[in-house]
């Protein structure tokens, strides 16, 4: 599939990433807000936030991972005024809407559905909300939004939030450099795993060793037992199995975390013939 390259516009109101930040697509009606929540009662005023559109709240939970609401609004100040007032979770809003009329009630609560969807398969914040209810709307119109759904989807990762982006997504696409590497050991350890934009994928069903060695740095035991706290790691015959897909910020810590010792990932994660990791980055 050919793509194509896009020109953001970023625009910071006060000079500074504290305040009210625009972000905008040439060749696009619409436009992405990102605000502080104590923020918020200072720009209420502003055009765009007196229009409708679908707004994403974003915080952390009560377990301190990200976690965030989506919804939809005929008008976007006052919808984020009862926010402030009945939800204390988020500290920043993202919000889109239209330069000019093109959304209305509908468009937002087909966009406000969509983005759900998303955001839940992806899997990367706590989504703990109803399932909003998806407008009916001719497949033109559908289209159209699908369209303005995409832009928002690049503009949100852009302002710093990758809630929509699934873990597939960061993996290389072309299928020359695309690699499913393995790393494994004598005593049964065995895990699946692909580099990733964001650090190294970690496949489901993956089996780590349980038994940690004392070379294994303490901040990778900290986040093995987090994982076995939160459920994606469990103890099966022995091992631990990964219950979803993981993401590692780097192989190496993949690595270490799957054989629990201290491990170099260009080395030991390698293709089904054996090639390894550090030869295919070159």
């Amino acid at each position: 599939m050919t793509t194509f390259g896009k020109t953001i516009r970023l625009f910071l109101l006060d000079g500074t990433a504290n305040g009210l930040t625009t972000a905008e697509l040439s060749n696009w009606t619409g436009i992405g807000i990102k605000v502080p929540r104590i923020k918020i009662r200072e720009y209420s005023s502003r055009a765009e936030f007196r229009k409708p559109g679908v707004y994403i709240l974003i915080g952390k939970d009560e377990n301190n991972d990200y976690a965030a609401y989506i919804g939809e609004a005929e008008v976007i100040a006052d919808r984020l005024a009862y926010h402030i007032a009945n939800r204390d979770f988020w500290n920043e809003v993202l919000f889109f809407g239209s330069k000019d009329q093109y959304l209305n009630k509908a468009g937002v609560k087909y966009l406000e559905n969509r983005l759900y969807e998303l955001a839940v398969n992806a899997g990367r914040y706590a989504i703990n909300q109803n399932i909003p209810t998806r407008s009916e709307l001719s497949e033109a119109e559908q289209a159209e939004l699908d369209e303005f759904l995409s832009n928002i989807k690049v503009l949100t990762a852009s302002l710093g939030h990758r809630i929509f982006e699934s873990l597939e997504e960061t993996v290389e696409q072309d299928e020359m450099r695309q690699h499913i590497l393995f790393c494994k050991n004598g005593a049964g350890a065995f895990s699946k795993g692909s580099p990733s934009t964001e650090g190294f994928i970690v496949y489901k069903d993956s089996l780590l060793m349980m038994t940690e060695q004392p070379s294994l740095p303490e901040g990778i035991v900290t986040e093995r037992h987090k994982m076995l706290s939160e459920g994606i790691l469990q103890m099966e015959n022995g091992f631990y199995k990964l219950t979803k897909d993981y993401i590692f910020t780097s192989s190496s810590r993949a690595a270490a975390a799957t054989l629990a010792r201290s491990a170099s990932g260009p080395l030991e994660w390698k293709t089904e013939e054996g090639v390894q990791l550090k030869f295919l980055e070159i």
